[in-house]
């Protein structure tokens, strides 16, 4: 927070305070007794006598004023003041993450030893790893893993970067960095049509033949190096395959002709720095099952 704000809120908090204080006190000092008067409203033939607060009432304000000005003391609350006790959010929160994994590690630690496979099916394996998935990574691939679009699906069996327990783990521990060059400069319009055209024949859809035939020529030409001669792909460079109807980011014409003309690019941002090995090791096997 810049000096600014951080003055604001202080100089804020202050009057707020202070115009607290002084509407009790102001109003304490009317009469002390209970009396007749009126403050002259009426509401429904109701109406409000003119009395200072109960004893009991004001001193439980007082002592809520003198328990907030404690409370800023204490914790931060005022700008850029740490408070005595320099506590925050992140340090609690560290703190009981702490506590959590250090009554689970020898858990984890157990299902560490074991080979993916054989604890993907584990109950206990798949309600743990399910939490630690919606954690951490449902904000891309959704609650359910099924991706959405430029997301992948983890759910089924196509997989950009291959599905072995071994290929998982190392996308979440280390991360991928797809690139789709763009080709619209390279082979112009009319090869981005014919180009869409061809893939559009061997996902078995209605394309033009003539647009077909030309089209195949300049997959061949310039695509084969990554999506591979029969257009599979190739899960080492994470190229898709590009006939099995599963499309990342959309499978209209007009949406493959955008990836081709245009390029796409993705990543999946490395976890390593941010969790554990253990914990690694269970979400890959929650992913591995998904598919299973």
């Amino acid at each position: 927070m810049t000096s600014f704000w951080s003055l604001w809120i202080i100089v804020l908090t202050i009057i707020t305070i202070v115009g607290i204080t002084w509407v009790l006190f102001g109003n304490r000092k009317r009469e002390e007794r209970q009396t007749d008067k009126t403050t002259g409203h009426v509401a429904d033939g109701i109406e409000e006598y003119d009395n200072p607060l109960p004893a009991w009432w004001f001193y439980m304000f007082v002592l809520t004023i003198v328990w907030s000005i404690g409370y800023l003391i204490i914790y931060p609350g005022m700008g850029n003041y740490p408070g005595l006790i320099g506590w925050t959010q992140v340090g609690q929160y560290d703190k009981q993450v702490a506590v959590a994994d250090e009554k689970y590690r020898a858990m984890r630690d157990r299902y560490l030893a074991l080979p993916i496979e054989e604890i993907s099916s584990d109950p206990a394996v798949r309600k743990m790893g399910m939490r630690m998935f919606s954690n951490n990574c449902a904000q891309c691939h959704g609650g359910d893993a099924r991706g959405s679009y430029g997301f992948p699906n983890l759910a089924d069996n196509d997989w950009l970067y291959g599905g072995t327990p071994a290929d998982i783990k190392t996308s979440i521990t280390a991360g991928r960095q797809g690139s789709m060059p763009a080709w619209g400069s390279v082979i112009g319009e009319q090869g981005v049509n014919d180009v869409t055209a061809y893939i559009m024949s061997i996902n078995g859809r209605d394309a033009n033949e003539k647009n077909v035939s030309a089209g195949k020529k300049v997959f061949q030409t310039y695509c084969v190096a990554c999506h591979g001669a029969d257009a599979s792909g190739n899960t080492a460079m994470g190229a898709p395959n590009l006939k099995n109807g599963i499309w990342l980011y959309g499978g209209s014409a007009e949406q493959i002709s955008h990836s081709i003309r245009a390029g796409r690019g993705g990543v999946m941002p490395a976890h390593a720095d941010t969790l554990s090995e253990d914990k690694i090791h269970i979400i890959a096997a929650y992913v591995y099952g998904l598919s299973q």
